[in-house]
């Protein structure tokens, strides 16, 4: 009797595991809905393999809600847009002077660099001048900038929308690309 209780609660273990194992790593194409200037979807393909911490932070994120509403409050022409900051950069409560610094309640993750360049479409992590500093806030890639190659973490690589990207509202270059009235992620999810 022991014995099948045993085999029972293992193999309901393992069933379990396999479910919350599928639902945090299974999906990965992340949609971005991006509203403002530039309107419709971004669509990234996540890379797990390369930055497996990332990658399960940014789902956690995501299937939390937390991006919905998000600014692109860093947008430089040439170069990239960033987004991400959970503190400031929600539209609904957007503060122009701080956003930028803000992160998740989530610890910040180790440094999980690559040799996967960065180039038109990358998306990789944002940080300060610390290596493990990375925690929700992230950029994609207008043009190749082989100086952040090996030098922040890559987690994922447009698969489609570029345009949609290309369009997103520009910032203030003499303001570090500082945008006034950014564009927003309207809503982020996994596509399933």
């Amino acid at each position: 009797m022991f014995k099948y209780y045993l085999i029972k609660k293992t193999i309901t273990g393992i069933v379990f595991a396999i479910f919350l194992f599928k639902v945090a790593f299974g999906e990965n194409k992340l949609v971005i809905e991006v509203s403002g200037e530039s309107n419709g979807k971004i669509e990234i393909t996540l890379l797990p393999d390369l930055a497996p911490l990332h990658v399960e932070r940014i789902k956690i994120l995501v299937n939390s809600g937390a991006y919905d509403d998000v600014v692109f409050h860093r947008v430089i022409k040439g170069f990239m847009a960033q987004t991400g900051d959970l503190q400031f950069g929600n539209r609904l409560a957007f503060n122009p002077n701080l956003v930028g610094r803000g992160s998740s309640s989530l610890p910040n993750l180790p440094s999980e660099f690559s040799n996967f360049p960065f180039v038109e479409g990358t998306v990789g992590m944002a940080r300060s001048q610390d290596p493990n500093s990375a925690n929700s806030q992230f950029f994609i890639m207008f043009k190749p900038a082989p100086h952040l190659d090996g030098n922040y973490t890559v987690f994922g690589r447009v698969s489609s929308g570029m345009d949609v990207l290309n369009k997103i509202k520009k910032g203030d270059l003499k303001n570090n690309g500082s945008v006034n009235n950014p564009d927003f992620m309207k809503k982020v999810y996994l596509e399933k």
